[in-house]
């Protein structure tokens, strides 16, 4: 098996600043994914970062050296990482562990890597994601999950969310502290637009819990005139 290192890095609002951070600096031999271009599709209907398509993903993974008998450590910030390891369960490659940056003691190296092409055959699993009309009519029924920041979970204006509030009856497990307890039954974990909440699912799993994904996110919800709660 041969590994592979991928720089998720990004920031939000600002294309090609991941990009720039890579060519600063990066674990020698990592290949570099974009999170808006690479792991979501056009912003519109579905929300900021919608999911993107098999075949926009088997493109983006080839050209990052991920194919079969690739173990990948993603690395990145903002929920980017884990972005990348939901993507691949998704679409059927496990082999995937998240690193922190932080926890790397080797050195970085700036500049373009020459980063051998594989081939990524997606095969797309099922009942992992949810959609706004299934969530609205089982919002009794389900363990919801909003992975914003507190103020953004409350409904206070802000510079993100057009429409500011939360799906009612979610719980807020930020995505950058510690995972709080959660309820137990079917989880749902969303955040602004389908990425930080990566970072709950990924926490999840690594306690041995699985939780689906609402790509669409708050950015999708807040278009569709669907229950909001505040405060």
């Amino acid at each position: 098996m041969r590994y592979q290192f991928v720089d998720c890095r990004w920031e939000l609002g600002s294309a090609g600043a991941g990009l720039e951070r890579y060519l600063a600096g990066h674990i020698p031999g990592a290949s570099f994914i974009d999170v808006d271009g690479d792991l979501s599709a056009r912003p519109g209907k579905g929300g900021r970062h919608p999911l993107p398509s098999a075949e926009e993903f088997a493109r983006a993974a080839s050209r990052a050296g991920i194919g079969e008998g690739v173990f990948v450590v993603a690395y990145g910030n903002m929920g980017g990482a884990e972005r990348l390891w939901w993507l691949l369960r998704h679409f059927g490659h496990d082999d995937c562990a998240v690193l922190e940056l932080d926890g790397w003691l080797g050195p970085l190296r700036a500049g373009e890597e020459q980063v051998e092409p594989a081939e990524f055959a997606p095969s797309e699993r099922g009942g992992d994601t949810i959609e706004p009309d299934e969530l609205a009519q089982r919002l009794d029924e389900l363990a919801l999950v909003d992975a914003r920041r507190p103020e953004r979970w409350r409904g206070e204006p802000n510079p993100v969310d057009r429409n500011p509030g939360r799906i009612p009856g979610a719980r807020n497990a930020p995505w950058n502290e510690p995972l709080p307890e959660l309820p137990g039954g079917e989880l749902v974990a969303y955040c602004g637009s389908g990425i930080t909440a990566c970072v709950v699912l990924h926490r999840l799993s690594l306690e041995g819990r699985e939780g689906r994904l609402y790509p669409g996110s708050w950015s999708q919800w807040e278009q569709l005139g669907l229950p909001v709660e505040t405060g």
